[in-house]
């Protein structure tokens, strides 16, 4: 059987006021400052007539506290950013829940509707075969398929084994090779998963799929629906 390649609002529970986190490093750097401009004060106040104080000295100083207070200020801004960020990035993976994903892996399970799985070439292919096996590896039948652009590409296995007759549900994994004329075309298997829940890691969000196994946004190749 052969297919065609593939080719915040502020209310929300996992909200956070990125502002609340950046108050005290905030009010340390005004603090600083604040104590550095009463002793530049006070050393003008009782400097010595006859001797005042360098003006390329006072310059210095100020330009000192100006690239702290700057640099103390820029590192609430990014770290506003990267909250603001983790926000965004926590309520678009509430999303996927209930998508179907392909990740890297050779996997096939077949179901009522048949078995879904995918691959991506390097580059186009005129002929690509997937073999598909059974739990032992033992090989059940294979499909050819037509003509594919470089990329991704998918192909539906409808549970029907080489004598015609139909294969029990279950998991199955398959291989491929694809060709352009007489050269092999490099390629990579990709199994379709179903995003069932998440999890919200100190390292970011972990996606898990209906079989169990957790993903990270990263492991994610398409989205299919």
């Amino acid at each position: 059987m052969s297919t065609q390649g593939v080719n915040s609002s502020s209310t929300h529970p996992l909200y956070k006021d990125p502002s609340t986190s950046t108050t005290s490093k905030t009010s340390a750097a005004e603090d600083m400052q604040s104590r550095f401009l009463n002793l530049l004060i006070t050393q003008l106040k009782n400097q010595d007539p006859m001797n005042p104080t360098d003006a390329n000295q006072m310059t210095a100083q100020l330009s000192q506290i100006s690239t702290v207070s700057g640099i103390e200020k820029l590192n609430a801004s990014m770290e506003k950013l990267m909250e603001s960020y983790a926000t965004v990035q926590n309520m678009q993976a509430a999303a996927m829940i209930g998508k179907t994903v392909f990740i890297a892996g050779n996997g096939l399970t077949l179901g009522s509707q048949g078995a879904l799985g995918g691959f991506e070439l390097s580059g186009a292919a005129d002929r690509v075969v997937v073999s598909i096996k059974d739990a032992n590896g033992k090989l059940v039948t294979s499909q050819e398929i037509g003509p594919m652009p470089a990329g991704i590409g998918n192909f539906v296995w409808d549970g029907k084994l080489a004598d015609g007759s139909a294969a029990p549900q279950g998991k199955y994994s398959f291989t491929f090779e694809a060709s352009m004329g007489d050269k092999p075309v490099k390629g990579t298997a990709l199994q379709a998963g179903t995003i069932s829940a998440l999890s919200m890691l100190s390292n970011g969000v972990s996606l898990q799929l209906s079989d169990n196994k957790s993903i990270s946004y990263s492991d994610i190749r398409q989205i299919l629906n």
